[in-house]
């Protein structure tokens, strides 16, 4: 393990955190969302990448050098960074990492340039039907400092800002309405607690297409008859319950970005899980998530920041027009990604 950097200063991170780089400001926790690249902003991805691993260390993963920063982040097209800014302490809180299908390029056996590729094989299906419409997401986290409960209410709202910053995002783009990414287990979590979640995700979000595959699958190492006695029940509320109550009597809990995902759609698919040995063996799981089917209690409180800004801009940029004008072009808005969902389903149930 190589020392990690010194803290970027931060007047550099302020020159480059400018207002055209600024997408919204966060639902709760008074929290400010940027959207930048390793191109247009070489020094907060520097203090990206010391933070990013900073985290992955505390969790048992990182990289192993002297930043998180691999070639994804600074290619010639490179992943975008969400980046959750505290104003107050003047400092990034956490963050994620993202591509669109559109700007995703193919190698030459036909599979997709994606930080996934080396652990996932990709469908014919999902790589010229789904991929286009998909928004590839990885490298979440959330700074320690944010992670403790001393920095109240930042720290509660921290997951939830990364959520409005993801949406913020899709909704400047009404033809992404999939989210692929990965949820993270680290090699000191639990085993029998990884084998429960893992058969709980399976029987409840299965993916009979196989649209994205592990190329070497994690193999559970508990018995599949225990679980099953364990998870029970055929409603997901009722098996959640019994997964939560197994998992905390091997005293342990679901990751919280586990947490997260599983409770955020109903339609999500896992893809199953594969070893990262390009990132300390973590073992990273495979999931789908549709926008357009995601809880709308969870969907609408994350867009909300986003119809605000877009609300805010476009009355800045036209301050005659009427308040009813621009609510009923923000509702367009809003519907167009629903509109866009319906005909690609039909195109799929025709297939």
């Amino acid at each position: 393990m190589k020392e990690i950097i010194a803290p970027v200063p931060l007047e550099k991170l302020e020159a480059e955190l400018t207002a055209e780089r600024r997408l919204c400001n966060t639902n709760k926790g008074g929290n400010v969302i940027y959207v930048v690249d390793a191109h247009d902003s070489p020094n907060v991805m520097q203090e990206i990448g010391r933070l990013r691993e900073i985290s992955f260390r505390e969790g048992g993963g990182g990289s192993g050098g002297e930043v998180d920063i691999d070639e994804f982040d600074t290619m010639e097209v490179p992943y975008k960074q969400i980046v959750v800014w505290d104003p107050d302490s003047k400092a990034i809180l956490g963050g994620y990492r993202y591509i669109l299908g559109p700007d995703v390029k193919l190698r030459e056996d036909g599979q997709p340039l994606l930080a996934t590729t080396h652990m996932f094989r990709f469908s014919e299906t999902f790589i010229k039907e789904y991929l286009p419409h998909t928004m590839e997401l990885g490298r979440s986290f959330v700074t320690p400092d944010y992670q403790s409960s001393r920095a109240g209410a930042k720290a509660l709202y921290a997951l939830d800002n990364l959520w409005d910053g993801i949406a913020a995002v899709v909704n400047e783009h009404p033809s992404i309405i999939y989210f692929f990414g990965k949820m993270t287990m680290y090699p000191s979590y639990d085993r029998t607690s990884r084998d429960l979640i893992l058969h709980f995700l399976w029987k409840h979000f299965p993916d009979p297409e196989e649209l994205v595959r592990p190329i070497k699958p994690v193999m559970p190492e508990t018995n599949p008859r225990l679980m099953d006695l364990i998870l029970k029940d055929t409603e997901f509320k009722d098996d959640y319950r019994n997964l939560k109550e197994a998992v905390r009597k091997l005293g342990t809990n679901i990751p919280p970005l586990v947490n997260s995902y599983m409770n955020s759609s109903p339609s999500m698919k896992m893809l199953g899980t594969a070893i990262n040995d390009e990132f300390s063996d973590v073992e990273e799981t495979g999931i789908m998530i549709c926008y357009t089917e995601m809880y709308p209690e969870k969907r609408d409180r994350h867009t909300l920041a986003s119809v605000s800004e877009w609300v805010s801009r476009v009355r800045k940029r036209f301050p005659k027009m009427s308040k009813e004008t621009v609510d009923r072009l923000a509702e367009h808005r809003h519907k167009r990604k629903f509109a866009i969902f319906e005909r690609f389903k039909r195109k799929r149930n025709k297939a």
